[in-house]
C-alpha cells in the first residue's frame, strides 16, 4: 500500500494529481481542501469541465506550478471506498504505456460504477403497524395480506407480490396503516468453503493437484500452462489452487472468454465450495455491480469469476489468477483501450507477485513456445477422466463426396446423425456463420444485397425476416422484388447459415428436436443458460451451432460432430488462420464422447490435405504445432517477431489514404523494424468510413510501443473525422 500522504499545512496549499477516466493521458491538478487528507490511490470526486466525475489521487504533487494557483479547483470530496492500491495504478500504467492507450481509458475499467460508487444507497421497506384503512380495495387487501407477517419487506418486492402499484403501497403509508423504515444491507454471501467436496482424482490428476496446490502455496510469480486434452478434469484440478488460496485468506480471479455461457462453471463450482462465486461482466444490473465492487475492493469476494474487464477490479488481495480457455480470441479487447487479457493478467500476476495459471486443450502458440522454452512450467493432462477415448476423427473429402445440390450435409454424415439420433444420442452440426445465409442475390440480374455504410454483404436471417450487416448492424426487411430489376421470385439465398442447417436438418430428421445455438439468437445470459441446460438434460436431439458451442460445455448425451465448412477459417489471409481453425475444430470435436460411448467426428473439408485436417484426424497434435512454429519463426510472425496494426479512416476515401500515405512517409528509419502499407484493409469501408491499414512488423527484441510513440509524435495529426487506431499485438486483421 502507497503510504506517501500530503502533509496537512496551514500556510502551504496542498495539491494533488488526479487521473480522470476520460480518453486522456494526463493527470491533472487540483486543491486539496482544509482538513481532508489524501493519499494515493484515493477515489475522488473532482469537478471537470461543467460536470463533476470521479477520479483517482495518481500522486501528491510536491512543486505545484504557482502560475496556476488562482486557476486550480478543488477535490470535491473522498469517496467512502478502499483506495486503489499501487499494484492496480501500476497496471494502469503499464497498460496504457504498451497499448498506446490514453491512461484515463484504462482506469475507467477500473470504476466502472461511474455516479454508483460510494457507500450503497440505503434502500426503503414497509412494514404493517397500523389499523386497516378506511376504505378498504381488493389492492390495498392483497398488501396488507402480503404484509401480514409483520416483517419489513422492500417497498417494490411487496408491491410485486401483491400485483399492485407502488402507488397503492404509497396510500397505505399516508394513513398510517404502513410504516416506512430503512431496510438492513443484505448480508454478504457464505464463503467459498475450501473442503467442502473434495473430489477424487485419477493419478495425471492427482499429480497436476499437486504441483498447483504447491503453487498457490508458495505465493510467488510463476506461470503454469494447464494442458489437459477436452474431458480431462482441468476444471477440477484448478479448483485445488484455488481452495488453497482460500484457505490462506487471499482472493482469486478466475477469467473466463464468454461470461454468458458460464452456467455449467457455475454449477460445478458450487458443488465443489458449496456456494457460487462472485460475478463480474457488463450484464449484471447496476445495483449488483456497485455492491459486487464493494465487496471485491474490501476483500469480502474470495472468488471473482468475469470476463476480460475482471481483470481490472480494486482486489484487496489478490493471491491468484486463473484463465480458462487461454487460447480463446475473445480475450482481446478491440475497442477503446487495445489489450490482450491473457497477457495483461500475466502482466498483473508479475506486478502483484502472485502465480497465475493459464488453461487449455489447444494452447495457443505463444503460451506454447513459452512452455517450450521452460518460461511457464506445463502442467500435463494427457488423458480424459474416467477413462473415455478421445474422440476418432474422419475426414468426409467434398470433392469425391458432395452434398446432394442445394444441401450442405453430405450423404455419409447424414446417415450418421441418423443412426445417432435412432441411438437416442445426441449429434452436434457445427457452422461459424450465423444467420440463415450469408449472401443474397437476383437471379435475374445478379444483384447482390450489401451494406450501405460498410464493404459487406447482407446476412439473411430468416428467423428474424431481415437481412443484417453484422459489421454495423444495418438492417433492412427481406424483400420479394429485386430492388435493382423488379424481378419477382427471383432473390436466391447463396451458401448456408446455422439458421439454413437447421431447416435442412427437419427435412432429413423430421422427428428429431433440434435447437440453434448462435450470439445472435441470445436475448439473455438467464435464456442461454436455459437453453444449455435443455441440451445438457437430453430435451433436444440435433444441436446446431456457431462457435459458442466450443466453449467448454458438457453435454452428457453428445457422440457425434459434424463440422460442415471445416476450411471456413483457412482461406481469409490471417497469418493466425491455422491457429484458429485447429484450435476451434479441435474444441467442437472435444464436445463429443465425454461421459459415455465412443466420439466420433466428421470434417467436411475441400482440403483433406491441409496440414490442420491432416493433424486433426490424425490426433497429432505435436504434428501441428511443430509446423506452426516453425512456420511462425521462419516468417518472423508472433511469438518470434512482434506486429502492430495502424488502421486510418476518414469519411472519404482520398482523405484516408492522404493522411495514411504521410504517416508512412516520417517513420523512423530501423532496420529491425519494417513498416508495410499503407492498404486498403480487408474490410475497406466499415460504418461509412473508409480505412486504410499499415502493418508494423518488427524483431522480438523491439520496444515496439516506443518505437510507434516516437513515430505517433513525429508524425501528422488527426483532425475532423479523420481517425488513427493502434492495436499492439493485433488478433484480427481485417
Amino acid at each position: 500500500m502507497d503510504t506517501s500522504r500530503t502533509s496537512p499545512s496551514a500556510t502551504a496549499t496542498r495539491v494533488v494529481d488526479v487521473l480522470v477516466p476520460v480518453a486522456l493521458n494526463q493527470t491533472y491538478s487540483y486543491r486539496v481542501p482544509r482538513g481532508m487528507e489524501l493519499a494515493a490511490g484515493d477515489v475522488v470526486a473532482v469537478p471537470l469541465g461543467p460536470r463533476e466525475v470521479i477520479g483517482v489521487v495518481w500522486a501528491p504533487n510536491e512543486k505545484p506550478d504557482p502560475r496556476l494557483h488562482n486557476r486550480l479547483k478543488d477535490v470535491g470530496e473522498k469517496l467512502d471506498v478502499p483506495p486503489l492500491k499501487t499494484e492496480l495504478r501500476a497496471l494502469v500504467d503499464w497498460v496504457a504505456n504498451y497499448t498506446l492507450s490514453a491512461r484515463g481509458m484504462v482506469l475507467r475499467m477500473s470504476l466502472r460504477m461511474g455516479e454508483n460508487l460510494g457507500p450503497e444507497r440505503a434502500r426503503l421497506g414497509v412494514r404493517l403497524v397500523g389499523e386497516p384503512p378506511r376504505r378498504m380495495t381488493p389492492a390495498r387487501r392483497r398488501v396488507m395480506e402480503v404484509l401480514s407477517d409483520g416483517l419489513l419487506h422492500g417497498k417494490s418486492e411487496a408491491a410485486r407480490e401483491a400485483g399492485v402499484s407502488t402507488g397503492v403501497i404509497d396510500g397505505l403509508v399516508d394513513e398510517g396503516t404502513l410504516t416506512v423504515e430503512t431496510m438492513p444491507p443484505p448480508p454478504p454471501p457464505p464463503p467459498p468453503d475450501p473442503d467442502f467436496a473434495t473430489p477424487e482424482f485419477t493419478r495425471d490428476q492427482r499429480s497436476a493437484v499437486d504441483v498447483l496446490r504447491s503453487l498457490a502455496a508458495n505465493g510467488t510469480f510463476h506461470v503454469a500452462l494447464l494442458d489437459g486434452v477436452t474431458g480431462s478434469g482441468k476444471t477440477e484440478v484448478y479448483f485445488e489452487a484455488i481452495a488453497e488460496t482460500i484457505r490462506r485468506g487471499r482472493q482469486t480471479l478466475i477469467l473466463m472468454p464468454e461470461i454468458a455461457l458460464t452456467g455449467q462453471f457455475l454449477d460445478r463450482f458450487a458443488q465443489r465450495f458449496g456456494v457460487r462465486p462472485i460475478e463480474w461482466h457488463s450484464e449484471l444490473t447496476p445495483r449488483t455491480r456497485a455492491r459486487n465492487w464493494a465487496a471485491i475492493a474490501a476483500g469480502q469476494a474470495p472468488v471473482v469469476v468475469g470476463a476480460r474487464s475482471a481483470l481490472f477490479m480494486p482486489y484487496a488481495d489478490l493471491g491468484l489468477i486463473v484463465v480458462d480457455e487461454e487460447h480463446d480470441q475473445a480475450y482481446k479487447q478491440d475497442d477503446g483501450a487495445h489489450y490482450h487479457a491473457r497477457d495483461m493478467a500475466v502482466v498483473r500476476a508479475h506486478i502483484a507477485k502472485i502465480p497465475i495459471i493459464l488453461a487449455s486443450a489447444t494452447p495457443s502458440v505463444e503460451s506454447e513456445v513459452n512452455a517450450r522454452k521452460g518460461r511457464y512450467q506445463r502442467v500435463a493432462l494427457p488423458a480424459r477422466f474416467g477413462g473415455q477415448h478421445m474422440p476418432q476423427i474422419e475426414a468426409i473429402d467434398l470433392r469425391r463426396e458432395p452434398p446432394p445440390r442445394g444441401r450442405f450435409i453430405s450423404p455419409r454424415l447424414a446417415e450418421q446423425i441418423r443412426f445417432a439420433v435412432e441411438r437416442r444420442e445426441q449429434a452436434l452440426l457445427f457452422l461459424n456463420r450465423r444467420g440463415y445465409a450469408p449472401l443474397t442475390l437476383c437471379r435475374a440480374c445478379g444483384h447482390r444485397f450489401a451494406c450501405t455504410i460498410c464493404d459487406a454483404w447482407l446476412v439473411d436471417h430468416r428467423f428474424r425476416q431481415r437481412l443484417v450487416c453484422h459489421h454495423c448492424g444495418f438492417s433492412m426487411p427481406r424483400p420479394h422484388v429485386c430492388p435493382n430489376c423488379a424481378a419477382e421470385e427471383t432473390l436466391a439465398a447463396v451458401g448456408p447459415g446455422v439458421e439454413r442447417l437447421q431447416e435442412e436438418a427437419a427435412v432429413l430428421f423430421p422427428d428429431a428436436r433440434s435447437m440453434v445455438l448462435s450470439s445472435d439468437l441470445i436475448t439473455s445470459i438467464e435464456t442461454m443458460r436455459s437453453e444449455l441446460n435443455e441440451i445438457a438434460e437430453g430435451r433436444v436431439d440435433i444441436i446446431i451451432g456457431t462457435q459458442l458451442v466450443a466453449k467448454g460445455h458438457n453435454f452428457p448425451r453428445l457422440n457425434l460432430v459434424g463440422v460442415v465448412d471445416a476450411d471456413l477459417g483457412l482461406n481469409n489471409g490471417d497469418p493466425r488462420a491455422a491457429e484458429r481453425t485447429f484450435q476451434l475444430l479441435n474444441q467442437v470435436i472435444g464436445r463429443a464422447g465425454r461421459e459415455q460411448g465412443r466420439g466420433v467426428g466428421y470434417l467436411q473439408t475441400h482440403q483433406p490435405e491441409h496440414p490442420v485436417m491432416k493433424a486433426l484426424v490424425a490426433s497429432d497434435r505435436e504434428a501441428f504445432y511443430a509446423s506452426e512454429i516453425e512456420s511462425r519463426e521462419r516468417t518472423g510472425y508472433p511469438p518470434f517477431g512482434r506486429l502492430a496494426s495502424l488502421i486510418v479512416s476518414a469519411g472519404d476515401r482520398p482523405t484516408a489514404e492522404s493522411f495514411a500515405r504521410k504517416l508512412v512517409s516520417v517513420a523512423p528509419l530501423d532496420e529491425r523494424v519494417q513498416v508495410l502499407g499503407p492498404a486498403e484493409a480487408p474490410l475497406a469501408v466499415i460504418k461509412g468510413r473508409y480505412r486504410f491499414r499499415l502493418l508494423v512488423k518488427s524483431l522480438r527484441n523491439v520496444d515496439l510501443s516506443e518505437y510507434l510513440r516516437q513515430w505517433l509524435a513525429a508524425g501528422p495529426k488527426t483532425k475532423g473525422n479523420l481517425k488513427l487506431e493502434v492495436d499492439v499485438d493485433p488478433q484480427s486483421f481485417l
